[in-house]
């Protein structure tokens, strides 16, 4: 903000706050977490909550990869006995295991 003796000058930008877009959720950023792992297999497509991520064409390596790259993004160390097929097997399950190892917001 400039502030002379006669007139108060106030940028545009200190009125107001550019919001860039609505913080993902868990479930998205795991979403583009798989999706990033399609797109290096070239599959480019949407992943719903609850698909299982092998037919959506996970192979059991992209599903290592997964797991590291949930660690990754979320800062977050899962236990060896929570890396299950099960655990990973879609978006919604991966969510679910995360809701348990996060601290509440």
């Amino acid at each position: 903000m400039v502030v002379d003796d006669t007139v108060s000058h106030v940028a545009i930008w200190d009125l107001f706050t550019v919001f860039d877009g609505i913080d993902p959720t868990a479930a998205d950023r795991i979403a583009a977490l798989v999706r990033k792992i399609l797109a290096k297999r070239s599959i480019d497509r949407p992943v719903g909550r609850d698909e299982d991520l092998t037919e959506a064409g996970l192979s059991s390596l992209d599903m290592v990869n997964l797991m590291l790259a949930v660690e990754g993004e979320f800062n977050v160390k899962i236990p060896d006995r929570a890396m299950t097929p099960s655990n990973f097997r879609s978006v919604a399950r991966i969510d679910t295991l995360l809701g348990t190892l996060l601290p509440s917001a």
